[in-house]
C-alpha cells in the first residue's frame, strides 16, 4: 500500500515541497483565470495594450483554467503541464512583443514552478529527466 507521504516513491521532504509549489502557482493562476472568465473590468482595461478584446479574454481564461484542472488531476497532469507551458510561452512573446520586458519574470517563474512542483511529486517523471549527481 502506498503513502500518501511517498506516492511513486518519492521522498516526504521532495512530496511536500512539491506540494507547496503546486499549491502557489495553483493559486497564482486561479487569481488569474477567474477574472479573465469574468471579463473583470481590470482585466479588460490591462489587455488591451494587447490587442485582445474583450470576449477574447473569456476564452483565454477559460483554457487557462481547462489547462490547470487538468494539470490537478494526477492522471493528465502531464498535459495539463504541457497546455500551460504553452500558455506561459504565449504570455512571455506577447510582452516581448509589447516591449514589457519587467513583466517578462513572471510567467518563466510560473512556468518552473509548473514543472518544478511535478517534478517533484512524481518519481516516473524523475526517471524520464533524471538529474546526474
Amino acid at each position: 500500500m502506498k503513502s500518501i507521504y511517498k506516492p511513486n516513491g518519492v521522498s516526504k521532504t521532495s512530496f511536500w515541497i512539491g506540494m507547496i509549489m503546486t499549491v502557489l502557482v495553483t493559486l497564482f493562476l486561479l487569481f488569474d483565470s477567474i477574472p479573465k472568465i469574468l471579463q473583470m473590468d481590470f482585466v479588460v482595461k490591462a489587455s488591451a495594450p494587447f490587442g485582445i478584446t474583450a470576449s477574447t479574454i473569456f476564452w483565454i481564461g477559460l483554457v487557462l483554467l481547462v489547462s490547470l484542472i487538468l494539470y490537478l488531476i494526477p492522471k493528465t497532469s502531464i498535459l495539463g503541464a504541457v497546455l500551460l507551458t504553452g500558455f506561459l510561452g504565449g504570455a512571455v512573446a506577447a510582452q516581448v512583443i509589447n516591449n514589457m520586458a519587467s513583466f517578462i519574470p513572471f510567467p518563466i517563474i510560473t512556468g518552473v514552478f509548473v514543472w518544478g512542483g511535478l517534478y517533484l511529486r512524481d518519481k516516473e517523471l524523475q526517471g524520464f529527466f533524471p538529474l546526474r549527481k
